[in-house]
């Protein structure tokens, strides 16, 4: 899909129209490297001067509004508290970070956009931040290092507790050397890979707001803090909409990474208490951008007036993206699923060709890696360098993990009830201590039926899942669909409350410190680790992968971490497309498909809105 540079870290430093200084007075006498971008592996297509992405229109005019529809409710502004209230949609779009990746480059370097330059040593023991001076809030007052260290110190302080004890063991502190000039300073002893890149992503709050109101990360709230983002919040109703507002006065309107982009005076997202709703409302012209993730609604649903008169466009459009891990996942924590085979079983029971070719009119492939593209899917059996890293942590994994195939997902008939599927599922429960008993029902040695709920909040599901939990039904599990609402749902899966569920793990083109967060048996308790997954093995990986200096060599450890993860089966491979399916009222415009970038949609992003269309629209009659 696309070829990677293989230069080792300090020879692609030196070569990315950088300086280097040995009289810098904030290195001392150390070499410091200056740079306006960072990358691991010393690919930056956008190293050089530009004067826009090459995936926008520079002359995308600003103006209008897209509204869009969800489903479900909200009761705060702040994206920050996870565990305290249910946050508005794009309540985080308000707040931009020190440096920012676009959409074009897999390897996903990160580019200066609050700051001039960074500078650091080859070590990479530290970074520092020069940051821009033109740079200010949404309330006119300018940015600088004390909101930065501020930011970086309310995260650790109030932050999710699993990022705030992954951050707080790379980053060792965060100070102002002077009004534009910040230092991170990394924990000694670690690896160095991706500790730079997570210093840039610091998102940046205004110190006064926060000192002056008391407000906290960790607690909901309606009020929110000035940001440096192009857009701020205009209003909303609790439950039923909000609305952003792009400030006028943004400061980095004609910044090269942001010409062409956040076109939009408004941005509004209208809530409904269910799909039928949402989609009757753009049907309406109420709402006037959707993207579709139905494919019973994709397939079947868009036949009303506003189509057939051309006031609606309806396509799809190219996605590079690296699918999410999703599927029917096994919460690990609890005890009855922690039996690889019972797992086994259970998967067997989920018929993806049915489903897809009865349900979803054949519009997905199966899923079978948890890196479903590019060079990071393990494939065959191991080899070169894969094996090696296998090799490497053999007796703690079962030995034809070497040798044999990587274990890939299984093949159902076109019946719902693969009776193929069901004979060896059967086999597998008696193997972990199942046994069939007069009334059909599983049961162990000591005489418990297997007892499974499948929990989910969306009634798009039900035609899915419910053909599953029968096929379980018929295995002899005793198992029930609980449906549930969006509230309700997030407060069971945030306290790890549920049995199975269809979730998954979003993973990446480029791995780093993240991939513990998700893997790792520290972040067995992880909102980032949904299944509870935890092996000696890929905890030794996720060290391997930090120490890595090519893509390719990343790209091996992941390869290997790929196979031991499906051997182990905690997430039974499902859909994915390769497609974004859009529905939008003709007054939206966008760049040639053949110009988008692989990795974003970007409709909230590079695409524009046309007046002109916009008011033969609104005299039609066809939006209000």
């Amino acid at each position: 899909m696309f070829q990677l540079s293989q230069r080792r870290f300090l020879a692609a430093a030196l070569s990315c129209s950088m300086i280097v200084s040995a009289t810098s007075a904030l290195a001392e006498d150390t070499d410091t490297i200056v740079a306006t971008w960072f990358s691991d592996w010393g690919d930056a297509k956008y190293a050089g001067t530009i004067e826009h992405l090459d995936y926008v229109n520079p002359d995308a005019p600003k103006g209008g509004e897209i509204s869009m529809g969800t489903v479900g409710t909200f009761d705060s502004m702040n994206p920050f508290a996870t565990t305290s209230g249910t946050p508005a949609a794009l309540s985080s779009t308000m707040y931009e970070r020190l440096m920012i990746s676009t959409a074009d480059e897999y390897t996903q370097p990160s580019y200066c956009l609050l700051c001039e330059t960074i500078e650091y040593p080859e070590s990479q023991d530290w970074v520092i931040f020069n940051l821009r001076k033109d740079v200010t809030f949404s309330d006119g007052s300018p940015m600088t290092a004390e909101d930065v260290v501020f930011s970086h110190n309310k995260f650790i302080a109030e932050g999710t507790p699993s990022w705030r004890v992954g951050v707080s063991a790379m980053i060792k502190n965060a100070e102002a050397l002077d009004p534009y000039t910040v230092k991170y300073t990394f924990q000694p002893g670690i690896p160095r890979k991706g500790l730079i890149e997570q210093a840039g992503a610091t998102l940046v709050f205004q110190k006064k707001w926060f000192e002056e109101t008391g407000a906290r990360l960790d607690e909901k709230r309606n009020e929110t803090s000035p940001g440096t983002g192009a857009y701020t919040l205009a209003g909303f109703k609790a439950g039923e909409w909000v609305e952003y507002t792009r400030n006028p006065e943004y400061w980095g309107a004609s910044h090269p990474f942001k010409v062409g982009r956040e076109n939009y005076d408004t941005i509004r997202v209208e809530y409904f208490g269910d799909t039928i709703a949402a989609f009757e409302a753009f049907k309406t012209g109420d709402i006037t951008f959707r993207q579709e993730n139905s494919s019973l609604q994709w397939a079947t649903g868009y036949d009303f007036p506003a189509l057939e008169q051309g006031w609606v466009t309806k396509a799809s459009l190219p996605n590079g993206t690296m699918p999410p891990a999703y599927g029917i996942l096994f919460n690990l924590r609890r005890e009855k699923l922690q039996d690889r085979n019972v797992r086994r079983a259970l998967g067997l029971m989920f018929n993806f060709t049915w489903t897809n070719d009865t349900l979803q009119y054949g519009l997905f492939s199966q899923r079978e890696s948890f890196w479903n593209a590019g060079e990071l899917a393990a494939t065959g059996v191991a080899t070169g360098k894969e094996l090696a890293y296998l090799e490497s942590v053999k007796d703690l994994i079962p030995a034809e993990i070497l040798t044999e195939p990587v274990t890939l997902a299984h093949t159902s008939g076109n019946r719902s009830l693969d009776r193929k599927n069901l004979r060896k599922a059967l086999g597998l429960m008696e193997e972990a201590g199942y046994i069939p008993g007069d009334d059909g029902k599983l049961r162990n040695a000591a005489g418990e039926t297997l007892d499974i709920e499948f929990l989910q909040y969306s009634p798009n599901f039900d035609r899915i899942i419910v053909p599953y939990v029968e096929n379980l039904q018929a295995l002899g599990v005793n198992a029930v669909y609980n449906r549930v609402d969006a509230n309700q749902y997030q407060a069971r899966t945030q306290s790890f409350d549920y049995d199975v569920i269809y979730d998954g793990y979003v993973n990446s083109f480029e791995e780093d410190s993240s991939f513990d967060q998700k893997f790792g048996s520290r972040g067995v308790d992880d909102i980032f680790n949904p299944a509870g997954y935890s092996s000696p093995a890929i905890d030794v990986l996720g060290e391997e992968i930090l120490k890595t200096h090519t893509y390719d060599d990343m790209a091996a450890v992941v390869r290997a971490a790929d196979r031991i993860m499906r051997y182990d089966y905690f997430v039974v491979p499902a859909w994915f497309g390769a497609e974004y399916w859009v529905a939008h009222y003709d007054m939206y415009e966008h760049p040639p498909t053949d110009q988008f970038p692989p990795l974003a949609l970007g409709y909230l992003d590079f695409w524009w809105y046309n007046a002109d269309k916009a008011a033969d629209l609104k005299a039609a009659g066809a939006i209000k």
